[in-house]
C-alpha cells in the first residue's frame, strides 16, 4: 500500500473512490435517488478544484497503481470550534480495503501534514448513523457536537463532531 500526495491527475480516482464510498457506507440513510444521482463527472471536477486548493492537503491510498482511499483536510473555516484550527473533510476507503489499517494511514500522514503547517488540532464530522465513525474514537478523538443538522436528498440527518485537541 502507498501513501501519497495527491495531484490533479489522481481527481478522477479520487472521485470514484468518493461516490463509490457514498453509494457503500450511505445505502440505507441517505436516500437512494440523491445517492444515484452522484456522478463521476462531477465529483472529478470537484477535486480537480480541491487539490489545486493549496490551503488543501489531500492524500491516496494506492494499491497496484489504483486509488483505493483518501483523505482531504485543510484549515478550520467555521470559526466556531477556537479550540480546533484544522478540519479532516473526508476520509474514505473502498468497502473491500477497509479493516486494513490504510485509514489510519491517510489521518496519519494528514496529520503531520497540518503540523508542518502549525495546525496542531483537528475536527472532523460524521454522519451519526454511519457505522464508520467508531474509527473517530479509536484514533483518539472525543466528540465535540452530536447535534449538527444536516440535509441531504431531503432527509435530515445528524452530524457528529469529534476533535482531537492535539494530533
Amino acid at each position: 500500500m502507498k501513501i501519497r500526495e495527491a495531484n490533479v491527475v489522481d481527481a478522477e480516482g479520487i472521485a470514484r473512490v468518493h461516490v463509490d464510498c457514498w453509494r457503500t457506507t450511505y445505502q440505507d440513510i441517505v436516500p437512494d435517488e440523491f445517492l444515484n444521482n452522484l456522478s463521476y463527472e462531477n465529483r472529478t471536477k470537484m477535486w480537480v478544484q480541491n487539490i489545486s486548493n493549496e490551503h488543501n492537503y489531500v492524500f491516496v491510498a494506492e494499491r497496484d497503481g489504483k486509488i483505493v482511499g483518501f483523505t482531504d483536510a485543510g484549515k478550520e473555516k467555521s470559526g466556531q470550534y477556537p479550540g480546533y484550527v484544522a478540519d479532516i473533510t473526508t476520509l474514505y476507503i473502498l468497502k473491500e480495503f477497509q479493516g486494513l489499517g490504510i485509514g489510519k494511514q491517510l489521518l496519519q500522514q494528514v496529520f503531520l501534514k497540518l503540523m508542518e503547517n502549525t495546525m496542531k488540532s483537528a475536527l472532523v464530522w460524521v454522519l451519526e448513523d454511519n457505522p464508520s465513525r467508531h474509527f473517530y474514537e479509536a484514533m483518539g478523538a472525543k466528540v465535540i457536537e452530536n447535534r449538527k443538522d444536516i440535509t441531504i436528498g431531503g432527509k435530515q440527518l445528524n452530524l457528529m463532531g469529534y476533535g482531537w485537541s492535539n494530533i
